[in-house]
């Protein structure tokens, strides 16, 4: 079992053991009475996203550089075969992924190539499953496998003019000439992306792999530019050992995957296999496998250790034959573990932060309702203590006190009553700018301008323009409503906390930062690819007004991510202090039936002091158990991950 997937299997058990901890939290909460409709959403949230956690990789390179291979040798060497295609010249001519999805049967899912005629994303097309053809998967052959995953691999000819509604065919690009014949026709994929549900292991423990075609697809396809590839956890960027760094490598490299962003982006130099030399020592063919990494490297911007020379097909055939000298002579133990130093801990690491922030949130005002109802079970027994020998005027004038403060607090409630009309306001405010109704409206104004058959590329960059300026100051106008929820919401914690004793911390605030980055990051993949055109021809056009789908499909995703983390910011900032109300109201009604009563002498005074004793007994110990749960998870995502030895560190 390579480093890869043991941290990746530790990675999992972190993730379940993380799980199995925020579920004890949320069954001892519900039996100890201090959860409310909101906690419960915000835990079920929690546990959604782990139990939907996600792993990507991507593997990138112009074609024959042996993606799919490297795919083999690294996951799926345990089958004793190849389970990808993999051959000469191209075998993965559409963006590929592979997953697992247990409501679903083992199969591949294919969207038909036609469908790039059309103004709609593969992503539009993933919610449209009669879109696509599905081909069963037995998983119990694996030469049954191959032959199914061969389907990817499948090409046609079509006419030019249909290959250019397509987005496939630039008659002003020479290698797209090039690949015309003799009766005007051009060989295309015959799908526009597959999706191999997989039931392996690793997959079935969240991995997603993502196989990608030659680079020129990453053009024709803009999805891959706008989301796949940039979300992708980590992206394995491939180059061929006898060929080097080729022109259209180090566009798509500056582009796409370099950049600012470098975690988790590694240069995989495949094939040193063909610079192996039986005339040559072993020093000798080192120094020139050196002398390539250190050609590569420098040209990409790199150091030379930040470049991982391997030989797939001889790491696949070492692990099938269990031939560890080949093995290590390949030196693809050592792009594994650089793999898994690089991915798991990063993912570990955006994991940890969600929980923690979501979680400590959560505890924190678990323990101010435990301290509130402390302080008036406190009180009661105070109050109750005080009445030992006393006459009943003096019981009397308590009664009279605690329903004054009884009055006193309903008033607040008028105020809060009102606060709460103000906020729903406000927050129908904020979801009429940031909803989805107000951005389809906006792109939909955007695509019209861009098919006007008689728009020129100045009015195209235009329309682009006006487009992301829109939505800069839609998400700056949502950021504002927020803010000023925000600070209303503060104001009246303060004011809850100063005149009713309540145990009320600063309220988390809301931000929109990582959208506004997210769109920058679109703006400049857009910038990048069409900015600097001072004029484009007929199909640089249509290209563009395809890649506007994405782009519009992409802020799209952003819009309905924020949406779901400002619903679920409206809520949470408003329980703390709706629990507390409703704890505070309870204590005055107890407080209030514990003095009538013993004015009414329904029950000895006694008696309802020994009961409060108790309960105050019972307070420390779900204060102690409460604060066991919130450590047990505290260590759990205090937890590591060695490196070497692809185990837990506490």
């Amino acid at each position: 079992m390579n480093n890869l997937v043991e941290k990746f299997q530790e990675y999992s058990t972190w993730r379940f053991t993380l799980t199995r901890a925020i579920e004890q939290y949320r069954e001892w909460l519900r039996d100890a009475g201090l959860s409310d409709a909101q906690s419960d959403s915000r835990v079920a949230r929690i546990l959604s996203r782990l139990a939907d956690d996600k792993l990507s990789i991507a593997f990138v390179a112009e074609f024959s550089r042996g993606k799919s291979e490297l795919i083999n040798s690294i996951f799926f060497a345990d089958y004793g075969q190849r389970i990808l295609p993999s051959s000469a010249g191209r075998t993965t001519m559409c963006p590929t992924e592979l997953l697992y999805d247990e409501g679903l049967p083992p199969s591949i899912r294919l969207l038909p190539i036609e469908t790039r005629a059309f103004h709609a994303t593969t992503q539009d097309y993933k919610a449209l499953p009669q879109e696509w053809q599905v081909f069963p998967l037995d998983t119990s052959s694996g030469d049954g496998m191959l032959a199914a995953f061969k389907q990817v691999s499948l090409t046609k000819r079509v006419p030019a003019e249909e290959a250019k509604r397509y987005g496939l065919f630039d008659e002003s690009d020479p290698d797209h000439t090039f690949a015309l014949d003799a009766a005007g026709m051009v060989e295309v994929s015959m799908w526009r992306h597959a999706i191999i549900n997989f039931p392996h292991p690793l997959l079935e423990q969240g991995l997603v792999i993502l196989d990608t075609p030659g680079l020129n697809a990453i053009g024709t396809e803009p999805e891959l530019t706008l989301n796949l590839i940039p979300n992708a956890h980590a992206v394995l960027f491939i180059l061929a050992a006898d060929t080097g760094v080729t022109k259209s490598d180090i566009e798509v490299w500056r582009k796409h995957i370099g950049g600012p962003r470098k975690q988790g982006r590694l240069v995989v130099l495949n094939k040193i296999d063909s610079m192996w030399d039986e005339l040559k020592t072993p020093a000798e063919v080192d120094a020139e496998i050196q002398r390539q990494v250190d050609s590569c490297a420098h040209i990409l911007g790199l150091e030379a250790h930040q470049m991982f020379p391997v030989s797939a097909q001889k790491g696949l055939l070492a692990k099938v034959h269990h031939d560890d000298p080949l093995l290590a002579k390949s030196r693809l133990p050592a792009l594994e573990r650089a793999l898994s130093i690089e991915l798991i801990p990063q993912k570990q690491s955006i994991v940890r932060e969600i929980v923690r922030q979501e979680m400590g949130e959560l505890v924190r005002n678990a323990l101010a309702t435990l301290a509130q109802r402390g302080s008036g079970v406190n009180r009661q027994a105070s109050e109750l203590r005080s009445l030992r020998g006393k006459n009943s005027g003096v019981v009397a004038h308590m009664v009279t006190r605690v329903r004054a403060e009884k009055s006193e607090f309903d008033k607040s409630l008028v105020q809060f009553q009102a606060l709460r009309a103000v906020y729903a306001k406000l927050s129908g405010e904020i979801f009429a700018e940031l909803g989805m109704a107000h951005l389809r409206e906006q792109a939909k104004a955007t695509r019209e301008r861009m098919l006007n058959p008689l728009q020129t590329s100045s009015g195209l960059r235009g329309a682009m323009s006006d487009f992301f300026k829109g939505v800069h100051e839609t998400l700056d106008r949502s950021q504002n409503k927020a803010d000023e929820i925000a600070s209303m919401i503060r104001n009246m914690y303060e004011r809850f906390s100063r005149d009713h004793g309540m145990v009320l911390t600063e309220p988390m605030g809301f931000s929109l930062t990582r959208y506004v980055n997210e769109v920058n990051r679109v703006r400049r993949v857009y910038d990048d690819r069409f900015g600097l055109l001072t004029t484009l021809s007929n199909d640089q056009v249509t290209l563009t007004q395809k890649f506007y789908e994405s782009i519009a499909s992409r802020i799209k995703e952003c819009f309905e991510m924020a949406n779901r983390d400002l619903e679920a910011w409206l809520k949470a900032i408003i329980a703390p202090l709706e629990g507390q109300i409703r704890e505070h109201q309870a204590q005055l009604r107890r407080r209030l039936e514990s003095i009538k009563h013993i004015q009414d002498a329904s029950e000895t005074l006694e008696e309802r002091i020994t009961e409060l004793n108790s309960q105050e007994i019972e307070l420390e110990r779900m204060h102690a158990r409460l604060g066991e749960l919130s450590q047990a998870i505290t260590w759990t995502l205090q937890a590591t991950i060695d490196a070497d030895q692809g185990a837990l560190i506490i």
